[in-house]
């Protein structure tokens, strides 16, 4: 199984690993996470960036005009208008743990 295979963590079984470890109600874990969630939106729309120590930053960016080119059409330009975007930047915990998974196998060779 590769690191693609696996399932992705949704919201739910980050409530419902909380509420076992904790012995707290799903509904009101699940309640906290989401205003959780809010706060980050609300502040990171604000301009904000967020800190949590130990996991990470989300920082507001701001991209510049600039020319692109038609991926169907390569020779018609296309005016890209500036923008802000959301970028996360991991801690230094989840950094060193993420290092620390095995790399993924290289994939098959087609088949002749």
């Amino acid at each position: 199984m590769s690191l693609t295979d696996k399932p992705n963590l949704t919201k739910r079984e980050i409530a419902t690993r909380i509420s076992d470890s904790t012995q707290l109600q799903l509904q009101d874990v699940t309640i906290v996470v989401q205003k959780t969630l809010d706060a980050i939106v609300d502040a990171v729309a604000e301009g904000r960036n967020v800190e949590l120590r130990n996991f990470g930053v989300f920082e507001v960016k701001h991209r510049k005009a600039r020319i692109g080119r038609n991926p169907n059409n390569p020779g018609q330009t296309v005016q890209i208008p500036p923008r802000a975007v959301v970028k996360f930047k991991p801690g230094k915990i989840m950094s060193a743990r993420v290092e620390q998974l095995a790399p993924p196998p290289p994939p098959a060779p087609p088949a002749a």
